[in-house]
């Protein structure tokens, strides 16, 4: 099992910026990929970021290519997304989640998830 706990969701502006963090306890956190996931109101939930156990491969939604990124501390059992250029449209709740797979942005291959963390964008 492995418990994930978001945080550093919050209000800002557009244009601003937002570091999410994901705390991770139980099973060895380092054996798992980790993916970033957002629900808009009255969206289905969609693939953000995710990052290789090891850490050196990362991948991106287009809607956030070059905008946000996706890192871990290993030795912290946490990852992270860093928010730039925030946009009303990023405005959702977002998730963290971990999987046994890398390149994978198809919720199904995520075993365990957080709760999520709000995150709302104003104009």
């Amino acid at each position: 099992q492995v418990q994930l706990v978001e945080s550093g969701g919050g209000l800002v502006q557009a244009g601003g910026s937002l570091r999410l963090s994901c705390a991770a306890s139980g099973r060895a956190f380092n054996y798992y990929a980790m993916g970033w996931f957002r629900q808009a109101p009255g969206k289905e939930r969609e693939f953000v970021a995710g990052i290789a156990w090891s850490g050196g491969n990362t991948y991106y939604a287009d809607s956030v290519k070059g905008r946000f990124t996706i890192s871990r501390e290993n030795a912290k059992n946490t990852v992270y997304l860093q928010m730039n250029s925030l946009k009303p449209e990023d405005t959702a709740v977002y998730y963290c989640a971990a999987t046994t797979r890398d390149y994978v942005e198809e919720q199904n291959e995520y075993i365990y998830w957080g709760q999520g963390t709000q995150v709302t964008v104003s104009s």
